[in-house]
């Protein structure tokens, strides 16, 4: 009976090389100086410290690869690997975090480049580079917030603070005016204590005063904003917008509806009084002279229904559109930094 092993397959993250690529083309470099010297190859690899297999693998490597051989020598070495890697850290940078361009657009232009021979060109390659720059990007970003922070005199900031949901909880707080990143922090609650506790640690060591806080209504956000922050709380601009607009315009909506009815009813009821004048003229001028119809005192009284109707409607539609036309004037008006 086999025995059945356990096994647990470990992602890319998890693999290790036991020489990094710009050390494999270092020793490649040096093994081929001694084979210049006559060197054997077991003797190159004692020399080196590095067994005889990989040299072996390696070189055989270089050579089925389908490219011209001083391409392949260029790149293989240690200036063109650093050049090679400048070069995918600028695809990324330009094509990715600058321009519109995605990921696979990268791979596309490592391929139709060749130099998908000498870096790996799939998806997931490539998404690790461009995760690592925006780490990167991000690190760079609160160092240089932080310079600045202790370099600049003493001042009061704004801080919006807010939470994102994409790949999990994360609490962030930026400084309004010149939106340097404060806080970016992953976190399993947006309660009180977890607010608190992270912008205590973002705002240690800053020469600054936080004196107003921009953000929804979360009731996590406020008691830290009143009590440990003892700043000033604005709410932000959507959700002053959004209030109103479910306050005003949807009741104001429900009116000019109901007066759009109303128009309608009466100028049904006006019709039918045209018809019904209409067939008495008709049945009178069978009979002869008499006393006139009723149809035409019913009109009479109808009109001016009509029109107050009509300017009812007018007058609710105007309102609306003001109430519209102020809401978005808030959003020109807002400059709560200011």
């Amino acid at each position: 009976m086999g025995t059945v092993v356990q096994y647990q397959q470990r992602g890319n993250d998890e693999r290790h090389q036991r020489w990094e690529r710009l050390e494999r083309a270092d020793l490649l470099a040096r093994s081929s100086a001694l084979k210049a010297q006559d060197v054997s190859q077991r003797q190159a690899a004692k020399v080196l410290d590095v067994p005889r297999s990989p040299l072996q693998a390696w070189r055989a490597y270089h050579e089925r690869l389908n490219e011209s051989p001083a391409v392949v020598a260029f790149f293989q070495s240690v200036p063109g690997l650093a050049f090679l890697h400048r070069l995918v850290l600028a695809i990324h940078l330009v094509c990715v975090e600058v321009g519109a361009c995605g990921i696979r657009l990268v791979c596309l232009r490592l391929q139709l480049t060749g130099l998908h021979r000498f870096v790996g060109a799939s998806y997931g390659t490539q998404h690790q580079v461009t995760r690592r720059i925006e780490e990167a990007m991000v690190a760079y970003r609160r160092a240089e917030s932080a310079r600045l922070a202790h370099e600049m005199p003493a001042q009061d900031i704004t801080v919006a603070q807010d939470e994102t949901c994409t790949g999990g909880l994360c609490l962030v707080g930026i400084e309004a005016r010149s939106n340097s990143i404060l806080l970016e922090q992953e976190a399993q609650a947006r309660d009180h204590d977890t607010w608190h506790r992270l912008m205590e640690q973002a705002l240690t060591g800053l020469n600054c005063r936080v004196m107003q806080s921009t953000s929804d209504e979360a009731p996590g956000l406020l008691p830290d904003v009143e009590h440990p922050l003892g700043a000033h709380h604005s709410p932000d601009l959507f959700h002053v917008q959004h209030e109103l607009s479910k306050a005003v315009s949807a009741p104001t909506a429900a009116k000019q509806r109901a007066a759009a009815k109303a128009v309608a009813k009466a100028e049904e009821r006006r019709t039918r009084g045209h018809e019904r004048l209409d067939n008495a003229n008709g049945e009178s001028a069978k009979q002869g002279p008499g006393r006139p119809p009723q149809a035409t005192a019913s009109l009479e009284q109808i009109t001016p229904d009509v029109e107050a109707a009509r300017q009812e409607h007018q007058r609710l539609a105007a309102q609306r559109e003001t109430v519209i036309q102020s809401i978005r004037a808030i959003g020109h008006a807002d400059h709560f930094v200011d």
